[in-house]
């Protein structure tokens, strides 16, 4: 089953249903004053002598820490976005340099984004994580600089002070959040307990799955949370399984491969997971020790993204790495680099705030603008170049973006674990 989940323009979040299995969300990102930059009626810059751009972006992306995971298919949709707008040769060039975010632990970001900025780029793919992105979020904005995350869903990010510069692709947890907890309700479970990750993204996520469940009946009966880095999980296993809940969610990141073998004892088709350890784990654990358990991710079914998924794994591999294990957060990055581009060529800059006042346009948010709406690049890039607008619908879906940098559209997966640890997504 998919979920469809939009954020409209109003001030209140409700929950709508949850029927036949398929639940539909609406909620709302708040509204702030200045919080980003809005396109001129003239659709900025275009007017003016327009030569060839080269705009510079980099990536801050984890190849270490506790989301490496997700870094291959995030860093292989910034390559083939980069080489889709290359191919195309319409007055702009990608280049891109590469880097590592890694965690809170590690702290690569701490080296690296110093040294993306001194490289001169216009915008900075990533972090993954939300609570890796906070650590920098302020470097980069404060430079001038563009932070677009394909993967940030902590609800902070909506009024962060961002000079207009911070934007996702990924939805807030207030909608992945609902989407979890009513799937936890639906599926008959009354009690729940939560072992979460003690930052932006699990205590977020924990409030708005909490939320959620106990708006449908249900009741939150223990939480338990560990910190980054942490090691041992029996404090938190046994503070949970002791309140005997009919269910456990895990929102956590690579830490779930320690914490699983300590709930053998528990029933596996009552986990839940979310897109932060949604992972193949068949490598790690015996067979069916997740069979039947259940997990929420952004992002459209690999049938209805067609031929990219394909074109990805030819791109990848053509580099020279192994193929991807699966494609979280791919389609993201390609939309955000193809974004980025498209902002650019509709300024006639590659400057941060130029590129950053055009985002929202760009995506079709802007409201009365009619612009041409494609998937395409080369036919969005045509249609600037001709003096027309255009509603870029990614790869992961409907963008949409608001004033405050958040995709007002989105669709949320909800995927079942086989024999083998490795997960299908459910069909509507």
């Amino acid at each position: 089953m998919s979920v469809f989940a939009k954020a409209s323009a109003s001030r209140s979040r409700t929950l709508k249903s949850v029927i036949g299995g398929i639940a539909v969300v609406s909620a709302s990102a708040l509204v702030l004053s200045g919080c980003a930059s809005t396109p001129t009626e003239e659709g900025g810059s275009t007017t003016g002598p327009r030569e060839d751009l080269t705009l510079k972006i980099g990536t801050a992306l984890p190849v270490t820490g506790n989301l490496a995971f997700l870094g291959p298919p995030e860093i292989a949709g910034v390559g083939l976005a980069a080489k889709t707008i290359n191919d195309a040769d319409l007055g702009i060039t990608v280049d891109v340099t590469y880097g590592d975010s890694g965690d809170a632990d590690n702290k690569a970001y701490a080296t690296e984004v110093p040294r993306l900025l001194s490289a001169g780029v216009s915008a900075i793919i990533g972090a993954a994580s939300s609570g890796t992105s906070k650590l920098f979020i302020d470097d980069v904005t404060g430079a001038g600089v563009i932070q677009f995350s394909p993967a940030n869903t902590s609800a902070d990010f909506t009024t962060w002070d961002d000079n207009g510069l911070y934007w996702r692709t990924a939805p807030s947890d207030v909608l992945q959040g609902e989407v979890l907890g009513n799937l936890i309700a639906a599926d008959g479970n009354a009690t729940l307990g939560i072992i979460y990750l003690n930052d932006s993204y699990g205590t977020g996520l924990t409030q708005f799955t909490s939320e959620a469940f106990e708006a449908a009946g249900g009741e939150v009966v223990a939480e338990a949370s560990y910190n980054t880095g942490d090691t041992s999980f029996d404090a938190q296993i046994s503070q949970v399984t002791a309140a005997n809940p009919d269910a456990i969610a895990l929102v956590a990141f690579e830490e779930t491969k320690t914490i699983v073998p300590g709930l053998s004892d528990f029933p596996a088709d009552k986990l839940y997971f979310v897109d932060g350890n949604l992972a193949d784990y068949s490598a790690d654990f015996e067979p069916g020790t997740l069979t039947g358990s259940k997990g929420t991710l952004p992002g459209l079914d690999t049938a209805t993204l067609g031929t990219f998924t394909d074109d990805l794994q030819a791109y990848w591999t053509g580099t020279g790495e192994e193929e991807l294990k699966d494609y979280s957060y791919a389609a993201e990055s390609y939309d955000a680099v193809i974004l980025l581009a498209l902002a650019a060529l509709q300024a006639n800059s590659v400057e941060g705030a130029d590129i950053a006042a055009q985002l929202q346009s760009v995506s079709g948010g802007v409201e009365g603008e009619d612009g041409e709406t494609t998937d395409d690049f080369a036919v969005a890039a045509q249609a600037i170049l001709d003096g027309g607008k255009v509603n870029y619908d990614g790869k992961s879906g409907p963008i949409t973006f608001d004033e405050n940098g958040d995709p007002t559209e989105a669709t949320i997966g909800i995927f079942q674990y086989n024999e083998d640890n490795t997960y299908t997504r459910l069909p509507e």
